[in-house]
């Protein structure tokens, strides 16, 4: 599997902290899977987080060829509605219908908004009232979801203070932790508490 993450200026650091950590190491990974973190821009000039940090993208959007079970992950920014952005976007409407799964917080589910491509998936982002007022496009809101992440076939949503459950639902559906490691992985992280510490590692051994 092929994880691509798109990068952009403003990018929110929290949001994908969780994924690309566990995704690069492979520390709690299903050792039967091989997966590839990926790093795309619109250009591979680096870009600067909201936190400041410098990423340099390993390839372009356009050089890209999604395959059926690939995931592109859309983090949250400041600069989503800025016009470079629309190839993204554009690629979404082409391969969200094509088994990719399509992973968007924060910034990114309003680009998705903005665009008409949740207007008939169930759903959620920052705030329904938000995504009205800012997405005249936007007529999904029957499917609008009031949770913290929601998955809707091979399209996951999330709002942008929910990063751990956006990873929970991410990893879920990908299936590359085994099920046992990744309940007790997002219960150590939700409840703080020790005793899923050591059934995580438990389950590795399983």
């Amino acid at each position: 599997m092929k994880a691509y993450l798109y990068v952009l200026n403003t990018l929110s650091d929290w949001e994908i902290g969780f994924i690309t950590a566990e995704l690069n190491s492979g520390r709690y990974l299903d050792k039967t899977k091989t997966v590839s973190l990926i790093k795309i821009g619109n250009t591979t000039d680096p870009i600067k987080t909201m936190g400041g940090l410098s990423i340099v993208p390993e390839e372009c959007v356009d050089n890209i060829k999604f395959s059926e079970g690939d995931i592109l992950i859309l983090p949250g920014a400041n600069t989503w509605m800025d016009k470079d952005n629309q190839r993204i976007i554009d690629i979404v409407s082409e391969i969200i219908n094509k088994k990719v799964i399509v992973a968007a917080i924060c910034g990114g589910t309003i680009a998705l908004a903005k665009n008409g491509l949740l207007n008939d998936r169930k759903h959620t982002s920052n705030d329904l009232g938000y995504l009205k007022i800012t997405c005249p496009e936007y007529t999904g809101e029957s499917y609008y979801l009031n949770q913290p992440a929601v998955t809707d076939n091979n399209l996951i949503t999330a709002t942008g203070i929910a990063p751990l459950e956006f990873s929970y639902e991410i990893f879920k559906k990908t299936k590359v932790m085994k099920a046992e490691t990744l309940e007790a992985w997002y219960q150590l992280y939700k409840t703080k508490e020790a005793k899923y510490f050591y059934n995580l590692m438990e389950s590795l051994n399983q």
